[in-house]
């Protein structure tokens, strides 16, 4: 009897304080996944999270008066609605995401942008904590076991960020983690597959404290794999992962004492300038692992190459700083123009390769543009442009190894190479500037474009015939032009 009043009391409490429900991985997920993150957008899913605030407010009259602003406190009390949870968890998702908006700043945050970035930090773990004390007087049991793990994972930003507890870091990290594993293991399947994506992306944090703390013999090399994970909940080990790197670097550079370039080699004095070299190479080595044409792949290269461009041009504006303040010393501004060169070179040399993969994309997009319906049409004066850039660069880069006295056969060599593949460039030009004409209906400037693009690709080819070790890829790309360009011809 006693048993059956104590169930009925229990049914009287459920319908007078009903316990909530929230999927908070799923809603944060599909939040930020839709507003900014997928781009790691960080300013866009603030604002996001404001304007989400707002209608919640709004919607359930809780609004903070018209004149004098009073903020009004959410208690135990007064969460009557699972949308007063929501206001709490969107405003610890708002200062978070404030926080790492400072973080993504193009030269990092400065001393007093670092003092605000912990402040919205210290905020959100504010905000998650009373997130996770009404989830746990208000809310079910998996949402009481989703806000703790929300609340440990943002404890262990903070600290993570303030480079000081690294133990706490690792403990939170590893309670947030622990969690995702148990809620992984039940639930639909979506759920499972987002707690065990939440595992991984907490992975790398949590070795990266342990090796903080002393308990990993974590190596560079693995840290750089971890570091091409993709993730919200990586992008402060990813900035992390670049302090490292730099010190990295730092040691190392202090080996390189030249820098080798046609048969020259040059003095480094500047640190900088050798930190800034040495970055550039390694990453000339990563393009060496993407072989493979795969759209996907193609893209990171591209991306590789913008920051090979931004260490090379460190690297010279080093040089010229040098430069600028050498004395009157001969010797040191010879090998400080030679080095200027030489750096200037190799950076003319990756932006042809870039050039030549965006060329490789184009030309991918303009064969498929009959096929595929949904995909932007590549019109051939797109590709025109990028031949343009070609030919100037490669004259450019032929006209600084030329220039000078006292030219080695290894710069003659290279120049006349750079001249040669201007030839190529030339051939591809016209042969889809004939392919504009005749798309426009010009017949007449077309035949003769297509002429004239056979013409230079027969040149080209004799021309590579006649080097010492003639580029047979090139030669037969040469030889598909020159075919192309008749049958277009013959169509017409």
């Amino acid at each position: 009897m006693a048993k059956a009043t104590d169930q009925s009391q229990m049914d009287v409490d459920e319908k007078v304080n009903p316990r909530f429900s929230i999927n908070v991985l799923q809603l944060l997920k599909s939040a930020q996944m839709q507003h900014g993150l997928r781009h790691r957008d960080y300013t866009r899913y603030r604002r996001y999270c404001t304007a989400r605030l707002r209608r919640l407010y709004k919607s359930l009259k809780f609004t903070h008066g018209h004149g004098k602003f009073t903020r009004k406190v959410i208690t135990e009390s007064t969460v009557t609605d699972v949308r007063f949870l929501h206001i709490v968890l969107y405003m610890a998702e708002r200062a978070w995401s404030h926080a790492m908006e400072k973080r993504q700043l193009p030269d990092g945050p400065n001393a007093r942008q670092r003092i605000y970035l912990l402040g919205r930090l210290r905020k959100a773990v504010k905000w998650a904590t009373l997130f996770s004390e009404l989830c746990a007087a208000k809310g079910d049991s998996r949402t009481s076991l989703e806000a703790e793990a929300y609340v440990s994972y943002m404890k262990g930003t903070l600290l993570f960020e303030q480079d000081q507890n690294w133990k706490a870091a690792l403990m939170n990290f590893k309670k947030a983690r622990d969690v995702y594993e148990e809620l992984g293991k039940y639930g639909n399947v979506e759920n499972q597959v987002l707690c065990h994506a939440r595992v991984e992306e907490l992975e790398p944090s949590i070795r990266y404290c342990l090796h903080k703390v002393g308990e990993s013999s974590l190596q560079t090399s693995e840290l750089l794999d971890m570091g091409e994970m993709e993730g919200p909940a990586l992008d402060l080990f990813k900035a992390k992962l670049e302090v490292v790197m730099a010190e990295a670097r730092s040691q190392q550079a202090a080996s390189i004492t030249e820098f080798s370039w046609l048969g020259h080699r040059f003095p480094i004095s500047n640190a900088k300038t050798r930190v800034s070299i040495l970055k550039a190479q390694e990453l000339e080595k990563d393009l060496q692992l993407f072989i493979t044409e795969n759209q996907f792949l193609l893209r990171r290269k591209l991306a590789i190459f913008e920051k090979i461009f931004s260490a090379y041009q460190d690297a010279r504006s080093c040089i010229r700083n040098d430069l600028a303040a050498a004395s009157n010393d001969e010797n040191v501004k010879d090998e400080l123009n030679g080095l200027d060169k030489a750096v200037s070179a190799v950076l003319g040399q990756r932006t042809i390769e870039r050039d030549q993969l965006r060329v490789i994309v184009a030309k991918s997009k303009f064969s498929k543009q009959r096929d595929d319906k949904g995909e932007k049409i590549m019109k051939p004066e797109e590709l025109v442009h990028l031949y343009d850039l070609l030919i100037q660069n490669s004259t450019d880069l032929s006209d600084l190894v030329s220039s000078g006295r006292d030219r080695n056969p290894e710069e003659v060599s290279f120049a006349e190479e750079c001249l040669l593949k201007c030839l190529v460039f030339r051939a591809e030009r016209c042969f889809y500037l004939a392919k504009s004409y005749s798309t426009a209906g010009k017949r007449t400037e077309a035949y003769a474009l297509f002429c004239h693009a056979r013409s230079l690709a027969d040149t080209a080819m004799q021309k590579l015939h006649r080097t010492k070790n003639p580029d047979k890829a090139m030669i037969d790309d040469l030889q598909v032009l020159s075919d192309n360009c008749r049958a277009s011809r013959e169509a017409i």
